[in-house]
Protein backbone atom coordinates (compact mmCIF):
# COMPACT_ATOMS: atom_id res chain seq x y z
CA UNK A 1 0.00 0.00 0.00
CA UNK A 2 1.84 3.28 -1.29
CA UNK A 3 -0.08 6.13 0.70
CA UNK A 4 -1.22 6.12 4.33
CA UNK A 5 -3.48 8.61 4.48
CA UNK A 6 -7.33 7.88 5.10
CA UNK A 7 -8.08 6.05 1.88
CA UNK A 8 -5.43 4.14 2.68
CA UNK A 9 -5.54 2.88 5.95
CA UNK A 10 -9.85 2.12 4.80
CA UNK A 11 -8.28 0.08 2.29
CA UNK A 12 -6.40 -2.05 4.88
CA UNK A 13 -9.14 -2.42 7.83
CA UNK A 14 -11.38 -3.02 4.33
CA UNK A 15 -9.30 -5.63 3.05
CA UNK A 16 -9.10 -7.30 7.13
CA UNK A 17 -12.81 -6.99 7.46
CA UNK A 18 -12.77 -9.14 4.08
CA UNK A 19 -10.83 -11.51 5.27
CA UNK A 20 -7.17 -11.33 3.59
CA UNK A 21 -4.81 -13.08 5.96
CA UNK A 22 -1.52 -12.03 3.99
CA UNK A 23 1.04 -9.79 5.14
CA UNK A 24 -0.13 -6.07 4.51
CA UNK A 25 2.76 -3.15 4.50
CA UNK A 26 1.63 0.87 4.65
CA UNK A 27 3.95 3.18 3.38
CA UNK A 28 3.63 6.68 4.02
CA UNK A 29 5.68 9.36 3.28
CA UNK A 30 4.77 11.94 6.23
CA UNK A 31 6.43 11.08 9.39
CA UNK A 32 2.89 11.53 10.96
CA UNK A 33 0.54 8.23 11.48
CA UNK A 34 -2.55 8.80 9.40
CA UNK A 35 -5.32 12.06 10.36
CA UNK A 36 -8.34 13.57 8.17
CA UNK A 37 -7.96 16.33 6.41
CA UNK A 38 -11.45 18.34 6.37
CA UNK A 39 -10.55 19.33 10.22
CA UNK A 40 -6.98 21.16 8.91
CA UNK A 41 -8.49 23.92 7.24
CA UNK A 42 -11.90 23.95 10.13
CA UNK A 43 -11.68 23.15 13.40
CA UNK A 44 -7.40 22.72 13.95
CA UNK A 45 -7.43 26.35 12.82
CA UNK A 46 -9.13 27.59 15.90
CA UNK A 47 -9.30 24.43 18.30
CA UNK A 48 -5.88 23.93 19.82
CA UNK A 49 -7.01 20.34 21.59
CA UNK A 50 -8.50 18.64 18.82
CA UNK A 51 -6.61 16.10 16.78
CA UNK A 52 -7.78 14.73 13.78
CA UNK A 53 -5.46 11.64 13.90
CA UNK A 54 -6.98 8.44 13.26
CA UNK A 55 -5.59 6.41 16.18
CA UNK A 56 -5.24 3.48 13.77
CA UNK A 57 -4.48 -0.13 15.54
CA UNK A 58 -1.95 -1.25 13.26
CA UNK A 59 -1.22 -4.28 15.26
CA UNK A 60 -4.77 -5.54 15.81
CA UNK A 61 -4.49 -4.97 11.81
CA UNK A 62 -1.65 -7.11 11.57
CA UNK A 63 0.23 -4.14 9.41
CA UNK A 64 4.00 -3.16 8.85
CA UNK A 65 3.66 0.43 9.01
CA UNK A 66 6.56 2.60 7.41
CA UNK A 67 6.26 6.33 7.96
CA UNK A 68 8.35 8.60 6.83
CA UNK A 69 9.29 6.55 3.56
CA UNK A 70 8.33 7.93 0.29
CA UNK A 71 7.52 5.87 -3.05
CA UNK A 72 9.94 6.75 -5.76
CA UNK A 73 9.53 4.07 -8.37
CA UNK A 74 7.39 1.78 -9.58
CA UNK A 75 9.53 -1.20 -11.34
CA UNK A 76 7.75 -4.43 -12.64
CA UNK A 77 5.73 -5.91 -9.67
CA UNK A 78 8.36 -4.33 -6.97
CA UNK A 79 7.63 -0.76 -5.52
CA UNK A 80 10.70 1.06 -4.59
CA UNK A 81 10.61 3.86 -2.04
CA UNK A 82 13.16 6.07 -0.15
CA UNK A 83 14.53 3.45 1.74
CA UNK A 84 13.54 0.11 0.88
CA UNK A 85 12.23 -2.64 -2.00
CA UNK A 86 8.78 -3.97 -1.66
CA UNK A 87 7.56 -7.04 -4.07
CA UNK A 88 4.28 -7.64 -4.35
CA UNK A 89 1.21 -9.56 -5.17
CA UNK A 90 -1.19 -6.55 -5.50
CA UNK A 91 -0.35 -2.73 -4.80
CA UNK A 92 -2.90 -0.06 -4.33
CA UNK A 93 -2.13 3.75 -4.83
CA UNK A 94 -2.86 6.08 -2.81
CA UNK A 95 -0.69 8.44 -2.33
CA UNK A 96 -2.90 11.63 -2.61
CA UNK A 97 -1.97 14.88 -3.94
CA UNK A 98 0.64 17.35 -3.79
CA UNK A 99 -0.27 21.78 -3.61
CA UNK A 100 0.23 24.04 -6.48
CA UNK A 101 2.59 26.59 -5.59
CA UNK A 102 3.38 29.99 -7.71
CA UNK A 103 6.72 31.21 -8.95
CA UNK A 104 8.76 34.07 -7.02
CA UNK A 105 11.07 33.94 -3.63
CA UNK A 106 9.28 34.94 -1.07
CA UNK A 107 7.80 32.72 0.98
CA UNK A 108 4.85 30.63 0.81
CA UNK A 109 2.73 28.88 2.66
CA UNK A 110 0.46 26.03 1.72
CA UNK A 111 -2.44 24.50 3.95
CA UNK A 112 -2.15 20.24 3.14
CA UNK A 113 -0.52 18.14 5.91
CA UNK A 114 -1.04 18.46 9.84
CA UNK A 115 2.00 19.92 10.37
CA UNK A 116 0.88 23.16 7.87
CA UNK A 117 -2.11 23.32 9.73
CA UNK A 118 -0.43 23.63 13.10
CA UNK A 119 1.97 25.81 11.98
CA UNK A 120 -0.83 28.28 10.62
CA UNK A 121 -2.34 28.06 13.63
CA UNK A 122 0.27 29.45 15.43
CA UNK A 123 0.79 32.43 13.29
CA UNK A 124 -3.03 33.38 13.13
CA UNK A 125 -3.00 36.73 15.25
CA UNK A 126 -4.76 40.22 15.82
CA UNK A 127 -3.04 42.26 13.20
CA UNK A 128 -1.75 39.54 11.14
CA UNK A 129 -1.63 40.89 7.52
CA UNK A 130 -2.68 37.68 5.61
CA UNK A 131 -2.68 37.10 1.60
CA UNK A 132 -4.40 34.10 0.54
CA UNK A 133 -3.85 33.11 -3.12
CA UNK A 134 -6.92 31.04 -4.18
CA UNK A 135 -10.82 31.95 -3.31
CA UNK A 136 -11.50 27.78 -4.03
CA UNK A 137 -12.88 25.75 -0.80
CA UNK A 138 -9.81 25.97 1.35
CA UNK A 139 -8.84 29.44 1.04
CA UNK A 140 -12.49 30.62 2.05
CA UNK A 141 -11.95 28.14 4.85
CA UNK A 142 -8.60 29.75 5.75
CA UNK A 143 -10.04 33.01 5.36
CA UNK A 144 -13.20 32.02 7.76
CA UNK A 145 -10.07 31.26 10.72
CA UNK A 146 -7.75 34.49 10.12
CA UNK A 147 -10.53 36.46 10.38
CA UNK A 148 -12.29 35.44 13.23
CA UNK A 149 -9.07 35.38 15.08
CA UNK A 150 -8.91 39.19 14.23
CA UNK A 151 -6.32 38.58 10.87
CA UNK A 152 -6.36 41.84 8.26
CA UNK A 153 -6.95 39.51 5.45
CA UNK A 154 -6.41 40.44 1.77
CA UNK A 155 -8.02 37.07 -1.13
CA UNK A 156 -6.74 37.19 -4.56
CA UNK A 157 -8.25 35.30 -6.87
CA UNK A 158 -8.01 35.13 -10.35
CA UNK A 159 -11.16 33.60 -11.24
CA UNK A 160 -14.37 35.80 -11.79
CA UNK A 161 -15.48 34.69 -8.30
CA UNK A 162 -15.13 32.67 -5.65
CA UNK A 163 -15.19 29.32 -6.09
CA UNK A 164 -15.57 29.90 -9.63
CA UNK A 165 -13.24 26.88 -11.10
CA UNK A 166 -15.38 24.79 -8.63
CA UNK A 167 -19.40 25.65 -9.07
CA UNK A 168 -18.72 28.05 -11.83
CA UNK A 169 -19.05 32.01 -11.56
CA UNK A 170 -22.81 32.67 -11.34
CA UNK A 171 -22.89 30.22 -7.86
CA UNK A 172 -19.59 31.05 -6.41
CA UNK A 173 -20.42 34.91 -7.08
CA UNK A 174 -23.49 34.75 -3.99
CA UNK A 175 -20.98 33.74 -2.45
CA UNK A 176 -18.71 37.32 -2.39
CA UNK A 177 -20.67 38.93 -0.01
CA UNK A 178 -19.65 36.87 2.73
CA UNK A 179 -16.31 37.93 2.45
CA UNK A 180 -16.96 41.55 3.18
CA UNK A 181 -19.22 40.91 5.74
CA UNK A 182 -16.44 39.05 7.49
CA UNK A 183 -14.10 42.03 6.96
CA UNK A 184 -12.15 40.37 4.50
CA UNK A 185 -10.60 41.91 1.46
CA UNK A 186 -11.77 39.96 -1.48
CA UNK A 187 -10.09 40.84 -5.00
CA UNK A 188 -11.36 38.42 -8.30
CA UNK A 189 -9.98 38.59 -11.62
CA UNK A 190 -6.58 39.13 -10.50
CA UNK A 191 -3.66 37.30 -10.84
CA UNK A 192 -0.17 36.62 -9.17
CA UNK A 193 2.87 37.83 -11.27
CA UNK A 194 5.13 36.58 -8.08
CA UNK A 195 5.04 36.05 -4.43
CA UNK A 196 8.21 38.52 -3.49
CA UNK A 197 9.49 38.98 0.18
CA UNK A 198 6.94 40.52 2.20
CA UNK A 199 3.58 40.93 -0.02
CA UNK A 200 2.72 39.50 -3.52
CA UNK A 201 3.35 41.23 -6.71
CA UNK A 202 -0.16 41.60 -8.79
CA UNK A 203 0.02 40.78 -12.52
CA UNK A 204 -1.18 44.75 -13.37
CA UNK A 205 1.86 45.90 -11.27
CA UNK A 206 -0.04 46.29 -7.81
CA UNK A 207 1.37 45.15 -4.93
CA UNK A 208 -0.13 43.77 -1.67
CA UNK A 209 1.82 44.21 1.83
CA UNK A 210 1.34 40.82 3.59
CA UNK A 211 3.01 39.37 6.68
CA UNK A 212 2.29 35.93 5.83
CA UNK A 213 1.18 34.36 2.15
CA UNK A 214 -0.32 31.07 1.85
CA UNK A 215 -0.72 29.36 -1.37
CA UNK A 216 -4.57 27.75 -2.04
CA UNK A 217 -4.88 27.66 -5.55
CA UNK A 218 -5.40 23.60 -5.82
CA UNK A 219 -3.35 20.43 -5.71
CA UNK A 220 -1.78 18.11 -8.64
CA UNK A 221 -2.43 14.42 -8.36
CA UNK A 222 1.21 13.06 -6.57
CA UNK A 223 1.80 10.37 -9.15
CA UNK A 224 5.07 11.30 -10.92
CA UNK A 225 6.89 9.13 -9.82
CA UNK A 226 4.89 6.34 -11.69
CA UNK A 227 6.29 8.04 -15.02
CA UNK A 228 7.74 5.41 -17.05
CA UNK A 229 5.84 2.91 -15.57
CA UNK A 230 3.41 1.18 -17.03
CA UNK A 231 0.43 2.32 -14.72
CA UNK A 232 -0.83 4.96 -16.97
CA UNK A 233 -1.42 8.40 -15.68
CA UNK A 234 -4.16 10.98 -17.26
CA UNK A 235 -5.32 13.42 -14.29
CA UNK A 236 -3.82 10.93 -11.37
CA UNK A 237 -3.75 7.09 -12.12
CA UNK A 238 -6.18 5.99 -14.97
CA UNK A 239 -8.58 3.67 -13.28
CA UNK A 240 -11.91 1.64 -14.57
CA UNK A 241 -14.76 1.49 -12.69
CA UNK A 242 -13.30 -0.87 -10.36
CA UNK A 243 -10.07 0.73 -9.57
CA UNK A 244 -7.96 -1.41 -11.36
CA UNK A 245 -5.09 0.58 -12.93
CA UNK A 246 -3.55 -0.65 -16.30
CA UNK A 247 -0.80 -2.63 -15.02
CA UNK A 248 -2.58 -5.80 -13.54
CA UNK A 249 -2.70 -6.26 -9.63
CA UNK A 250 -2.27 -2.32 -9.27
CA UNK A 251 -5.18 -0.46 -8.16
CA UNK A 252 -6.23 2.96 -7.11
CA UNK A 253 -7.85 4.94 -4.66
CA UNK A 254 -8.69 8.35 -3.43
CA UNK A 255 -7.31 12.11 -4.54
CA UNK A 256 -4.79 10.34 -6.83
CA UNK A 257 -7.17 8.16 -8.90
CA UNK A 258 -9.45 9.22 -11.95
CA UNK A 259 -11.71 6.79 -12.50
CA UNK A 260 -14.17 5.86 -15.11
CA UNK A 261 -17.97 6.52 -13.98
CA UNK A 262 -20.24 4.85 -15.58
CA UNK A 263 -23.28 7.52 -13.47
CA UNK A 264 -22.12 10.38 -15.70
CA UNK A 265 -20.22 8.78 -18.49
CA UNK A 266 -16.50 10.17 -18.08
CA UNK A 267 -13.37 9.66 -15.92
CA UNK A 268 -13.78 11.62 -12.97
CA UNK A 269 -10.74 12.53 -10.33
CA UNK A 270 -12.38 14.34 -6.94
CA UNK A 271 -10.24 15.42 -3.94
CA UNK A 272 -12.68 14.30 -1.30
CA UNK A 273 -12.91 13.04 1.97
CA UNK A 274 -16.52 11.16 1.11
CA UNK A 275 -14.16 9.26 -1.68
CA UNK A 276 -11.21 8.94 0.48
CA UNK A 277 -14.10 6.92 2.96
CA UNK A 278 -15.90 4.89 0.62
CA UNK A 279 -13.31 3.69 -2.82
CA UNK A 280 -11.81 1.79 -0.42
CA UNK A 281 -14.80 -1.01 -0.14
CA UNK A 282 -14.38 -1.47 -3.92
CA UNK A 283 -10.22 -1.84 -4.32
CA UNK A 284 -10.31 -3.97 -1.12
CA UNK A 285 -13.45 -6.36 -2.86
CA UNK A 286 -11.30 -6.44 -5.48
CA UNK A 287 -8.28 -7.07 -4.11
CA UNK A 288 -9.84 -10.19 -3.09
CA UNK A 289 -11.47 -11.56 -6.36
CA UNK A 290 -14.43 -9.21 -6.37
CA UNK A 291 -16.21 -7.34 -9.36
CA UNK A 292 -17.22 -4.37 -7.18
CA UNK A 293 -17.83 -1.55 -8.81
CA UNK A 294 -17.19 2.50 -7.61
CA UNK A 295 -19.90 4.80 -9.03
CA UNK A 296 -20.63 7.15 -6.58
CA UNK A 297 -22.92 10.31 -6.54
CA UNK A 298 -20.20 12.76 -5.24
CA UNK A 299 -20.20 14.64 -1.79
CA UNK A 300 -18.71 17.51 -0.39
CA UNK A 301 -18.80 19.98 2.00
CA UNK A 302 -16.71 23.68 3.77
CA UNK A 303 -17.56 25.46 6.54
CA UNK A 304 -17.44 29.21 5.67
CA UNK A 305 -18.30 32.27 7.24
CA UNK A 306 -20.71 30.61 9.15
CA UNK A 307 -22.18 28.58 7.11
CA UNK A 308 -21.93 25.07 5.74
CA UNK A 309 -22.19 24.86 2.43
CA UNK A 310 -22.66 21.52 0.37
CA UNK A 311 -22.23 19.85 -3.04
CA UNK A 312 -23.34 16.48 -4.22
CA UNK A 313 -23.24 15.35 -7.83
CA UNK A 314 -20.81 16.57 -11.00
CA UNK A 315 -22.47 19.37 -13.02
CA UNK A 316 -19.74 19.23 -15.98
CA UNK A 317 -22.54 18.60 -18.67
CA UNK A 318 -25.22 20.30 -17.06
CA UNK A 319 -27.55 22.51 -19.42
CA UNK A 320 -29.83 24.67 -17.14
CA UNK A 321 -28.94 26.40 -13.63
CA UNK A 322 -32.08 26.25 -11.17
CA UNK A 323 -32.11 28.62 -8.34
CA UNK A 324 -34.13 27.08 -5.50
CA UNK A 325 -34.55 30.08 -2.45
CA UNK A 326 -33.15 33.54 -3.00
CA UNK A 327 -29.43 33.15 -3.22
CA UNK A 328 -29.01 36.72 -1.57
CA UNK A 329 -30.69 35.19 1.45
CA UNK A 330 -29.01 33.49 4.19
CA UNK A 331 -30.35 29.48 3.06
CA UNK A 332 -30.75 28.63 -0.77
CA UNK A 333 -29.46 26.06 -2.96
CA UNK A 334 -28.77 25.40 -6.70
CA UNK A 335 -29.63 22.64 -8.86
CA UNK A 336 -27.88 21.72 -11.64
CA UNK A 337 -29.62 19.81 -14.48
CA UNK A 338 -28.98 18.03 -17.73
CA UNK A 339 -31.82 16.55 -19.73
CA UNK A 340 -34.25 17.33 -17.46
CA UNK A 341 -32.43 14.96 -14.42
CA UNK A 342 -30.76 16.77 -11.67
CA UNK A 343 -27.30 15.93 -12.12
CA UNK A 344 -25.82 18.09 -9.02
CA UNK A 345 -26.91 20.62 -6.25
CA UNK A 346 -25.29 23.04 -4.01
CA UNK A 347 -26.88 24.02 -0.40
CA UNK A 348 -26.35 26.78 2.15
CA UNK A 349 -27.49 26.10 5.00
CA UNK A 350 -30.06 23.63 4.02
CA UNK A 351 -28.72 19.89 4.72
CA UNK A 352 -32.36 18.22 4.01
CA UNK A 353 -32.39 19.60 0.57
CA UNK A 354 -28.62 18.09 0.14
CA UNK A 355 -30.02 14.88 1.28
CA UNK A 356 -32.71 14.68 -0.48
CA UNK A 357 -31.25 16.22 -3.39
CA UNK A 358 -28.30 13.70 -3.80
CA UNK A 359 -31.22 10.56 -3.54
CA UNK A 360 -33.00 12.48 -6.33
CA UNK A 361 -29.60 12.48 -8.49
CA UNK A 362 -28.99 8.32 -7.94
CA UNK A 363 -32.79 8.06 -9.06
CA UNK A 364 -31.88 9.93 -12.44
CA UNK A 365 -35.91 10.70 -12.36
CA UNK A 366 -36.95 13.41 -14.30
CA UNK A 367 -37.97 16.49 -12.26
CA UNK A 368 -40.42 19.13 -12.29
CA UNK A 369 -38.47 22.84 -12.60
CA UNK A 370 -41.23 24.88 -10.70
CA UNK A 371 -41.84 22.51 -7.74
CA UNK A 372 -37.80 22.32 -7.94
CA UNK A 373 -37.09 25.65 -7.52
CA UNK A 374 -39.98 26.11 -4.58
CA UNK A 375 -37.88 26.03 -1.27
CA UNK A 376 -40.95 25.42 0.78
CA UNK A 377 -41.62 22.02 -1.67
CA UNK A 378 -39.36 19.07 -0.88
CA UNK A 379 -36.57 17.50 -3.19
CA UNK A 380 -38.22 14.12 -3.31
CA UNK A 381 -41.45 15.96 -4.36
CA UNK A 382 -40.08 17.36 -7.10
CA UNK A 383 -39.96 14.28 -9.39
CA UNK A 384 -41.96 14.62 -12.59
CA UNK A 385 -45.24 13.20 -12.65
Amino acid sequence: MAGAGLAGLRTVEELRAGGAAGPITLIGAEARPPYDRPPLSKKVLSDAGLDPSLKADFAALEVDFRPGEAAVRLAGTTLVTSRDEYPFDHLVLATGALPVTLPGPGRQRVLRSYDDALALRDLLRPGLRLAIVGAGWIGAELATAAAARGGQVTVVEAGPAPLASAVGAPVGAQTAAWYAGAGVDLRVGVSVAAVQPGGLALAGGEWIAADEIVTAVGVRPATSWLEGSDVRLANGVAVDAHLRASQPGVYAVGDCAAFESRRFGRPLRFEHWDVALHAPEVVAANVLGGVAVYDPVPYFWSEQFGRMVQYAGYHGDADRLVWRGDPAGPRWAACWLAGGRLVAVLTVDRPRDLLQGRRLIESRDPVDITRLSDPGIPFKAAIAT
